[in-house]
């Protein structure tokens, strides 16, 4: 195999790993994977739900969780980025650097 060949690979996959799709996949696998060790009789756990939308289009749910405690629709993002936790008058402010 010639070094170009390899090179051209190495190439594919720099472009493929830092793509926004392949790191939004990466996300909602890895939250998959969290939810999913949640006990399985206190939660039901739904993944990558799509509803019909206005106009014949869809729309698409990452994540849904139904427990005694509520319903929870997680929409997930794979971002790098520093969450910095304030308080004003008694309430919790965090913000996304």
């Amino acid at each position: 195999m010639s070094i170009y060949v390899v090179l051209g690979v190495l190439l594919v996959l720099s472009f493929i790993l830092k793509s926004a799709t392949f790191k939004g996949f990466i996300g909602e696998k890895s939250v998959s994977y969290q939810l999913n060790k949640l006990d399985k009789d206190k939660y039901l756990i739904l993944h990558d739900i799509t509803i019909p939308s206005v106009k014949g289009k869809t729309t698409q749910i990452d994540h849904v969780v139904v427990s005694p405690y509520g319903i929870f629709v997680l929409e997930t993002k794979n971002y790098r980025a520093r969450i910095i936790e304030q308080f004003y008058d008694g309430m919790r402010i965090d913000t996304i650097e």
